[in-house]
């Protein structure tokens, strides 16, 4: 009865898990194929690699469990116990990259303005990579944050905009920033004043809307702020995920003693 108890429940997580990954896997091949952008190109190895992943791995379960193989049960819960190890190694290490850096708050302002030193090294050598910040930048584009923002608030006036609540992307790439002391003619289109600033940023700012401060330090801090949120609700989904693979496993290794108790008495029963 526990044989058949266990076994039933790893297959049928199994199939769940097999049949998740058709979309998973049909999504990498669909954009690998019909993906325009950078951005989109970008994603189509990724997800490929998790459909196929998960597909090998949930057939093995689902095999092993319903067939009575018992190699396939050990290699699956050889996988499955990587798993855990992985998602905790990945939980912890994101809470420790994430853990430093925040927006600096500007009187007077409703927005919030980011500074590149303030985050991890880790995550600023991975951002300040030419090759990593082209990709992000094609993305960026391609989400048109940018035009967005320049389409809310083409009507406010100064007052209005400097009391904005603006995402951590949108402070940082498609304005300069508050200490270049730019006059404001509109949300993405600013005049150079008399004023001298240390900050490389004000350098690099441009009005063509495909530049604006897209190569600004200030918006690589702004990316790297909004991805910090992203990995710590992504670190706290990953618990609640770890939980269901450690019952999984745990299930998986009832199986799996079964299994081989059931192995040991046909092969040591002969009639």
């Amino acid at each position: 009865m526990a044989f058949r108890l266990s076994n039933n429940l790893v297959g049928i997580l199994n199939l769940i898990t097999f049949l998740l990954s058709i979309p998973i896997l049909g999504a990498g091949i669909w954009l690998r194929r019909e993906g325009v952008t950078e951005c989109e190109q970008f994603l189509d190895t990724p997800v490929i690699i998790i459909g196929v992943f998960l597909m090998l791995v949930s057939l093995a379960g689902l095999i092993g469990a319903c067939c009575r193989v018992t190699w396939l049960l050990w290699l699956y819960l050889v996988v499955m116990f990587l798993l855990i190890v992985l998602g905790v190694v990945f939980t912890i290490f994101a809470f420790v990259v994430t853990n430093k850096g925040a927006g600096q708050v500007i009187s007077g302002k409703g927005y919030k303005e980011y500074r590149l030193g303030d985050y991890s090294n880790w995550l600023q050598k991975r951002v300040t990579d030419n090759k990593n910040w082209n990709k992000i930048k094609s993305c960026l584009a391609d989400s048109k944050v940018c035009t967005d923002f320049h389409d809310k608030y083409l009507n406010a006036s100064l007052p209005e905009f400097y009391q904005a609540h603006l995402s951590a992307v949108q402070s940082g790439c498609c304005k300069p920033s508050n200490d270049c002391q730019f006059n404001y003619a509109g949300p993405t289109n600013w005049t150079r004043g008399s004023g001298v600033s240390n900050n490389t940023d004000c350098n690099l700012w441009d009005n063509d809307p495909k530049t604006l401060c897209f190569n600004c330090e200030a918006c690589k801090a702004g990316f790297i702020d909004n991805l910090k949120s992203s990995w710590k609700k992504v670190a706290v989904v990953n618990i609640v995920f770890l939980i269901f693979l450690i019952v999984v496993y745990s299930v998986g290794c009832c199986a799996f003693r079964n299994s081989r108790r059931d192995n040991d008495y046909h092969q040591g029963w002969k009639p």
